[in-house]
């Protein structure tokens, strides 16, 4: 095994395992924006969500300026490229994290541009719940934060499963993006490592793990949301 890939990917050995153009740095540095991205950008992006069913002109909480802010900041972010957006929130980047360049700086941006993609995704879950229901736990007395939890969450839960998988698998793919910070990751090793050298081998290898990082995902996704499915029914 080893000769053969010392024949056949010279390069992709050649680069090793740690350091900082390792293929476990890549790995991990890919993992560490994802996760941690997902994170972020998904409470901001439930938060976003819940914001638009509840303040819509129909919405328990019903508010029209409201409803067109968290609309209008949504399509904003949603309409500026990543690429552009990885420059545009520098000065946002720094005051937070103290830099502008590095994986941890990439978190920034890649929150700022997965959470209204996963806003739009949360917002269109939520729309599926029956309003039967909602308008049945408002008679009843429930709570916003009652009909929230028990009647918004719970009922979408298998759906809002299915959008976090979609949301991941498309982060997965900012990440690769991230490398015009000084981010690293497999993105960055397909392009600075193999695509600019022409070792294509390099390209080859990191494309077929970032294909099984996202095959992973997608896997494990339809898994939960098929069993958060049979437990609604």
């Amino acid at each position: 095994m080893i000769n053969f890939f010392d024949k056949y990917f010279p390069n992709v050995v050649a680069l090793g395992w740690g350091g900082d153009a390792g293929w476990g740095t890549s790995i991990f540095q890919t993992l560490f924006m994802t996760f941690w991205s997902a994170i972020f950008g998904g409470i901001l992006g439930l938060i976003f969500g819940l914001l638009l069913i509840l303040t819509k002109p129909e919405g328990i909480l019903a508010n029209k300026v409201a409803y067109n802010i968290v609309d209008k900041i949504v399509s904003l972010f949603r309409a500026v490229p990543f690429i552009i957006l990885l420059a545009f929130v520098a000065p946002l980047t720094q005051a937070i994290v103290g830099t502008q360049i590095g994986m941890k700086a990439a978190l920034v941006p890649l929150t700022l541009g997965v959470f209204p993609f996963f806003a739009r995704q949360v917002q269109v879950a939520l729309e599926s719940v029956d309003t039967g229901k909602v308008e049945a736990a408002q008679a009843l007395g429930a709570s916003v934060s009652d009909i929230i939890f028990d009647v918004y969450l719970k009922e979408s839960r298998s759906e809002l499963a299915r959008v976090s998988t979609v949301t991941l698998i498309s982060l997965i793919g900012l990440t690769a993006m991230a490398g015009a910070v000084g981010a690293g990751g497999l993105g960055n090793t397909a392009i600075a490592y193999g695509y600019n050298r022409f070792d294509n081998d390099v390209t080859l290898v990191a494309t077929v793990l970032v294909l099984i990082l996202v095959l992973i995902v997608q896997v494990v996704g339809d898994y939960v949301a098929k069993k958060l499915n049979h437990q609604e029914r």
